[in-house]
């Protein structure tokens, strides 16, 4: 083989490296919003749904209820307080229902949280849909602001006609607070933004 042919090969090779490493890092950007929008879809890991308040008054209330347990947590070193208004409530399913938390900034200055949050068991995910829930958009408290944060929210009835979930007595809907650090000087939080 001649110095020439070597050479583009080589030079080949390295083109085909190139094109390889920038597919795996385009692939690892987008990563994050295409494993998202996979939990959604699916439900899967406890990820529950969003709908429109049209899409909720098309479901219809059964007579059959179920347990909702509620959860809340803060990330370590927020200086939030964070509860639910009540533990859990017995709700009928389809029907729509309102559960309260309560969040107070303990510090001396703003601070903007955002939530993430699962449903466990995690079949249950793709029943529990969210019509109005504070974890769409980030919350910012003053020093000593306490808010009341509503989720609104409906259990599929559909839950009953899967042989996965159908046997699910309860429902635990859990938030943990995170606090959002400046957004704009991180470029891999922008694609977190507004979910």
């Amino acid at each position: 083989m001649t110095t020439a042919a070597l050479e583009n090969r080589n030079r080949k090779v390295g083109i085909y490296a190139l094109a390889l490493a920038l597919a795996m890092l385009a692939l690892g950007y987008a990563s994050v919003p295409l494993y998202r929008m996979f939990c959604q879809v699916t439900g899967f890991g406890g990820t529950t749904q969003r709908v429109s308040e049209a899409e909720a008054r098309a479901v219809r209330a059964t007579g059959e209820t179920i347990s909702i347990r509620f959860d809340a947590n803060v990330d370590r070193g927020m200086p939030w307080q964070f509860r639910p208004e009540a533990t859990t409530q017995t709700v009928q399913m389809g029907g729509r229902h309102m559960a309260i938390f309560l969040a107070k900034n303990t510090s001396d200055h703003p601070i903007t949280g955002r939530a993430s949050f699962n449903v466990e068991p995690e079949q249950a995910g793709r029943y529990f849909n969210k019509v109005q829930c504070f974890c769409f958009t980030e919350q910012t408290l003053q020093p000593g602001q306490e808010v009341r944060m509503p989720v609104v929210f409906f259990v599929d009835p559909a839950i009953r006609k899967d042989p996965d979930a159908s046997d699910v007595e309860q429902i635990t809907l859990s938030y943990t607070f995170h606090t959002v650090k400046d957004i704009a000087s991180n470029p891999l939080d922008r694609s977190k933004a507004g979910g």
